[in-house]
């Protein structure tokens, strides 16, 4: 996994990308990492959006859950259809002609949106969580798609600068979106 909080002028906001068992956040604006962290805990304090690189890319690619084993489906009087994908995952589809389009999905803790696609993938993702206690509501835009190519090894790599200083999860956890 690698994603990058793209500014709109400047460094990236964040680059936090991820190999294997552990990731590494890099914040290049304050000059601090974290290292050696489960990816999905870095995110969870960084957007509040706790997702395994499995779930995110799941999520972002419109597959609402990495494993997905539809159980049993509704068709709804409003053109709508339901697909229970096992494991607390649902999946919601409206008709487009002849054609179906994944709309919205939910899955344990959290309701996800797509708004609009670019092809056969979303171009706008929005999570919003079910639990009451997580204040989250978090759209990402999917921008330079592509699909199928060779990606080098390094880029699943931050290139920390020298002179970084070390973040600790929870002093991340402190100064993310949960923090108030």
């Amino acid at each position: 996994m690698r994603l990058e909080g793209v500014a709109p002028f400047g460094p990236p906001a964040f680059i936090l990308a991820s190999g294997g068992a552990t990731a590494t956040l890099l914040l290049p604006r304050d000059n601090r990492v974290v290292r050696n962290a489960r990816a999905d805990d870095i995110l969870g304090a960084l957007t509040g959006v706790g997702l395994s690189p499995a779930d995110l890319q799941a999520v972002i690619t419109g597959c609402v859950a990495p494993v997905a084993t539809p159980a049993s489906g509704t068709l709804h009087p409003t053109g709508w259809a339901s697909i229970d994908l096992g494991d607390g995952a649902t999946m919601y589809l409206q008709r487009e002609g002849t054609d179906w389009r994944l709309r919205a999905g939910r899955r344990r803790g959290w309701q996800v949106e797509y708004p609009s696609w670019q092809g056969a993938f979303p171009g706008a993702v929005r999570l919003v969580s079910l639990d009451a206690a997580v204040n989250v509501d978090v759209e990402a835009t999917v921008s330079q798609l592509e699909t199928n190519v060779p990606i080098d090894q390094k880029a699943f790599v931050v290139d920390v600068p020298a002179g970084a200083t070390e973040l600790s999860l929870a002093e991340l956890r402190q100064s993310g979106p949960l923090s108030n």
